[in-house]
């Protein structure tokens, strides 16, 4: 058989390489003359950046920027043929850089991701794709956006301070001291959400309190975004309070959008493009895909959804391997690790679980093998 290996990350446990690696590890256990490509994936988030940087042949470069209360950290970019640029701003902004007691939206700030998109456009790329989720950040792109040289004023003419609390002081935006090498290149951004910037289903009441937000925080930055959204509105001629995907990673797309006119992808069928995913299912006999938590929101816009649909639309066999299932798509084999060996070991040693469920999986004790 020709199998197809292509997880994303099993979060906080096994990155999208180490997990590919261990399913095909298993599987050969059991069939040790199958041919198996291994295909990390990715969805915007975590790890997108590791996985177009991996299929393209690009290579990475290290810079110091703000991290999300202001400390400097080292963060990685990516250069890809084209030339093409790869900022993940979980590198710079991203919730993973912070303790728990530190995790505060109403203070954090993007201006890191925009001083590593600058770094990036040092290069001069053609254009730079931007990939968001993870984030610790509550400000719609507003630090970021002054890390590239715009200035957010109060209604004393004073720079604003880092946070999204601060937006409900924004009095006006002036853009005309923007990084005109940044203004020379052309944005998409990879992300896996399509939330609007505010409301009921927006970056503050959804993910906020993820970020530390606590209940009258998550009104507040509501509010705030609201605000913002509509200075944005005035003093920039775009209307993003509803656009899909401009709540993402706190309002990040709707900075990428107004400040940079990025257009806005899905980051799963950016890296199934990347990695040539479709033209690899076809060769195939199986695909197995797989994340730490698989539930209904993987449907939608993460990886295994986009895996699962592209194996539908080519008439190749899928299964999923999981940390945790929470549903089973009909038609397709779903191997939770929980369910197998017991959430102990799943979190304890989930790359030698990850291996006996793969080999299992072979062996048809799943109902895998075909």
């Amino acid at each position: 058989m020709r199998v197809l290996v292509a997880p994303d990350k099993f979060r906080g446990t096994l990155t999208a390489e180490e997990a590919a690696r261990a399913i095909s590890t298993g599987w050969r256990r059991e069939w040790p003359v199958d041919e198996i490509v291994e295909v990390p994936m990715a969805d915007g988030g975590e790890g997108t950046l590791d996985a177009l940087v991996a299929a393209l042949g690009g290579e990475r470069r290290t810079t110091r920027v703000s991290g999300p209360l202001g400390d400097e950290v080292a963060a990685d970019y990516g250069l890809l043929p084209g030339p093409v640029g790869v900022v993940e701003m979980a590198r710079a902004s991203g919730l993973e850089l912070l303790a728990g007691s530190r995790r505060d939206p109403l203070r954090t700030s993007t201006r890191g991701t925009g001083e590593l998109i600058l770094a990036t456009c040092e290069h001069l790329p053609a254009e730079v794709v931007v990939c968001i989720g993870g984030s610790a950040t509550n400000d719609g792109g507003a630090g970021m956006a002054q890390g590239l040289g715009a200035r957010l004023l109060d209604s004393r003419g004073r720079d604003l301070r880092p946070g999204g609390a601060a937006l409900l002081d924004l009095v006006r935006i002036d853009v005309t001291a923007m990084a005109p090498q940044v203004l020379a290149t052309r944005f998409m951004v990879a992300c896996d959400v399509d939330n609007p910037l505010v409301g009921s289903q927006g970056a503050s009441v959804i993910y906020g309190p993820q970020k530390g937000a606590s209940s009258d925080a998550v009104l507040l930055l509501d509010r705030a975004l609201a605000h913002y959204a509509a200075v944005l509105h005035r003093d920039l001629g775009i209307d993003l309070r509803e656009t899909p995907g401009a709540g993402a990673a706190g309002g990040l797309g709707a900075g990428l959008i107004a400040f940079l006119g990025a257009k806005l992808r899905p980051g799963v069928e950016v890296v199934m493009e990347a990695v040539g995913l479709v033209e690899k299912l076809t060769l195939s006999d199986l695909v197995i895909t797989g994340e730490g938590s698989f539930d209904e929101q993987s449907l939608h816009g993460k990886v295994p959804g986009g895996v699962l649909r592209a194996a539908r639309d080519a008439g190749v066999p899928a299964a999923v391997v999981c940390g945790r299932a929470r549903i089973r798509p009909e038609g397709v084999v779903v191997a939770s690790l929980a369910e197998r060996f017991g959430e102990t070991r799943a979190v304890e040693d989930p790359r030698r679980a990850l291996e006996d469920l793969a080999q299992d999986l072979a062996a048809g004790k799943l109902g895998s093998r075909t």
